[in-house]
C-alpha cells in the first residue's frame, strides 16, 4: 500500500510539472510575441504578397529600423516604419506609379511598408542574396556594389561577416536574427 501511495505521489508530481512546463512554454511564447509583434500585418501581408518577399523578412526590417513607431525620424532624415529617405521613396514611389510622388507621407504606415516592401524586393532580386540585400538597405547599393568588386563580400552571401562598415555589419545581422526569431514564432510549418 505504502509503495502504491509513492508510487502515485510521484506520477502526480510528474503531472504537475508537465503542467507547469507547458504553461512556462506558453508564458514564454506570448511574451516572445509582445517583443516581436506582428503590427501592421494586413499592410506588410498584402505588399509581400504583391513583390514576393517573405512577410516575416518585412516584420523584421521593421522591428529593427523603427520598432514599429510609424512616426519614426533617423539622424539622417530616414522615415516611418521602414525607414526611408525622401529620394529613395520618391524613386520607388514613380516605379510603381504612385500618382503624386511628390507627396509622400512616408509617416503614413500603409504608403511606408508599400515603398519599402517593394525597395527591399527589388533588393533582393538584385543581389539574388537576402543578407546583401539587407546591407544595401542600410548602406545603399553603391557601397555594396563595390565591396563586392572589391572581393570584400561574396556574391552568394558566404562572408557577410566581412561588411567592412560596423553598423551595417551589426545591421544585417541583428535582421537575420530577428527574422529567424519570427519564423519560430510565426511560420506555419
Amino acid at each position: 500500500m505504502h509503495k502504491l501511495r509513492t508510487i502515485l505521489i510521484i506520477l502526480f508530481i510528474i503531472l504537475l510539472l508537465g503542467i507547469i512546463i507547458i504553461q512556462i512554454f506558453d508564458l514564454n511564447n506570448v511574451i516572445m510575441k509582445k517583443i516581436y509583434p506582428q503590427h501592421y500585418a494586413q499592410y506588410i501581408n498584402q505588399s509581400a504578397k504583391e513583390y514576393e518577399v517573405d512577410p516575416l523578412l518585412i516584420f523584421a526590417i521593421i522591428k529593427a529600423e523603427s520598432n514599429f513607431n510609424p512616426n519614426a525620424t533617423s539622424k539622417s532624415e530616414a522615415k516611418g516604419l521602414m525607414q526611408l529617405m525622401d529620394n529613395t521613396a520618391k524613386e520607388v514611389a514613380n516605379k510603381i506609379e504612385i500618382l503624386d510622388a511628390n507627396n509622400i507621407n512616408l509617416y503614413e504606415p500603409q504608403t511606408c511598408i508599400k515603398l519599402g516592401t517593394y525597395y527591399f524586393a527589388s533588393l533582393t532580386k538584385q543581389y539574388e542574396n537576402i543578407g546583401i540585400a539587407l546591407a544595401a538597405y542600410n548602406a545603399g547599393m553603391g557601397r555594396v556594389d563595390k565591396w563586392l568588386e572589391q572581393g570584400i563580400i561574396q556574391k552568394d552571401g558566404s562572408n557577410l561577416e566581412n561588411i567592412p562598415y560596423k553598423e551595417t555589419n551589426m545591421y544585417v545581422r541583428k535582421i537575420l536574427n530577428y527574422y529567424r526569431t519570427y519564423q519560430e514564432l510565426y511560420s506555419e510549418n
